[in-house]
């Protein structure tokens, strides 16, 4: 009697905790969904102000040069301790040390916009990402967390800035978890994720926040035709992913080489951004680049754009701009995939909602959330081909990625047999003599 009267009062002793324990977290999964969705939500109406503005203004770009000195001043003198970006949450995740400065939101906010107000050529995902995991994060501060739960916080913060910003929700959920706790993964993770992206992603709607509607007008029946040309395109698609990442580094890496005053580097990458622009005279080439976006959707693109704005979004981000990379790989991916649509057998709108979300995939290693997104964003129909190209994609450009994140642990093996063939068959040796 003892013991069943014993073992009763553990039970709901356990029971209490985990109700308490379950009833704190759901509640700080909608706070926080809250907040970064009405962040989120002044975000993208006031990047849709600045580039209406701009658009309407094109010669803003010629003091593109100034902005970005400004931009320099501002991080270099207020900001440093964030300068990191994405990168820093990568890191805070990894191996917390301290809670990440409230003044990354504000920061990373009026470093974009003014980086898309004189037409740099940058995205948008970035900004979001931050602003979600320095408003998450100070709930570190306000409840004693520790490091096991600060990280929970930092996954929360990402999703719903990331749900918000694109309005996919599922996607949102996802990317945290590849990007940060792939290969550890646990369901309260999933879950206060999953919660705290829809709560954004409606309280970003709520606030009438409308997001570009893409659609796939001719989606082709799964034949072993388009079975081979899914497969040639996710190769594709990962290798311009592959030339995204290095160009991006590669500007980076000079710029720290040959510049040593970190304010003057995107002042000097704002004058290459114009001479370039110049020299070229398209404006497409300018901010975000939705039009063009769509317009892949609906006509092929010719083989330069999407090398051009490469290299513009490169220069503008490897420089010191603020932003982020998603919205101009969304750009790079439809317009390869709408010229793709010359040579292979199969319509405009299909490889460009391929492209869309594959360069993405390869330029992050996130094959689930990219495939997520396109199926959030095309419908399901379209799961099978996304899912082939994302990963694919994922797979050819390499196992680095742009936050600097652990490698996804399935790709991990692939790379890693791969070298292993590679040693086995002597090419290692004969490619170093």
């Amino acid at each position: 009697m003892n013991f069943s009267l014993n073992s009763k009062a553990k039970f709901q002793n356990i029971l209490s905790v985990f109700l308490a324990f379950l009833l704190k977290w759901v509640t700080l999964a909608v706070v926080i969904g809250v907040l970064i969705g009405s962040s989120s939500a002044l975000f993208l109406y006031l990047l849709d102000r600045v580039t209406s503005y701009r658009s309407l203004h094109n010669n803003l770009v010629f003091l593109l040069p100034f902005a970005g000195l400004f931009i320099g001043l501002l991080y270099h003198y207020f900001g440093k301790s964030v300068s990191g970006g994405n990168h820093l949450l990568v890191q805070e995740y990894g191996a917390p040390k301290a809670i990440i400065p409230l003044k990354m939101a504000p920061l990373i906010l009026v470093g974009t916009l003014i980086t898309h107000l004189f037409g740099g050529s940058a995205g948008r995902e970035g900004t979001a990402v931050q602003i979600g995991g320095s408003i998450a994060d100070q709930f570190s501060r306000l409840f004693h967390l520790d490091s096991t739960h600060r990280k929970l916080l930092i996954a929360i913060g990402i999703s719903a800035g990331f749900a918000a910003v694109f309005g996919t929700p599922w996607a949102g959920t996802l990317f945290a978890i590849e990007i940060l706790v792939v290969g550890s993964l646990r369901y309260k993770t999933f879950l206060l994720c999953m919660i705290s992206a829809f709560v954004a992603n409606f309280t970003c709607e709520w606030w009438s926040i409308q997001h570009t509607a893409y659609q796939i007008t001719d989606l082709p029946n799964f034949t072993a035709s388009i079975f081979f040309i899914t497969i040639g395109s996710g190769v594709l698609f990962g290798l311009i992913a592959l030339v995204f990442m290095k160009g991006t580094s590669q500007w980076n890496a000079a710029f720290k080489k040959y510049i040593s005053y970190p304010p003057l580097r995107p002042f000097i990458g704002g004058l290459l951004f114009l001479i370039l622009y110049i020299s070229i005279g398209d404006v497409k080439y300018l901010g975000l680049g939705i039009p063009t976006i769509v317009e892949s959707f609906e006509h092929t693109q010719g083989f330069e754009v999407f090398l051009l704005k490469i290299l513009f979004t490169s220069l503008t981000l490897g420089s010191g701009f603020k932003g982020g990379e998603v919205t101009p790989l969304f750009f790079i991916g439809a317009a390869l995939g709408s010229f793709l649509s010359i040579y292979f057998a199969a319509s405009t709108s299909f490889l460009a909602a391929l492209g869309f979300v594959a360069v993405f995939s390869g330029a992050t290693k996130t094959p689930w959330a990219s495939s997520l997104m396109g199926i959030e964003l095309f419908g399901i129909e379209s799961g099978l081909f996304l899912l082939l190209a994302c990963w694919l994609s994922a797979t050819f450009s390499g196992p680095q990625n742009l936050y600097n994140s652990p490698p996804h642990p399935q790709l991990s093996k692939f790379y890693k047999k791969l070298y292993d063939w590679w040693k086995k068959n002597n090419l290692i040796q004969s490619s170093n003599r």
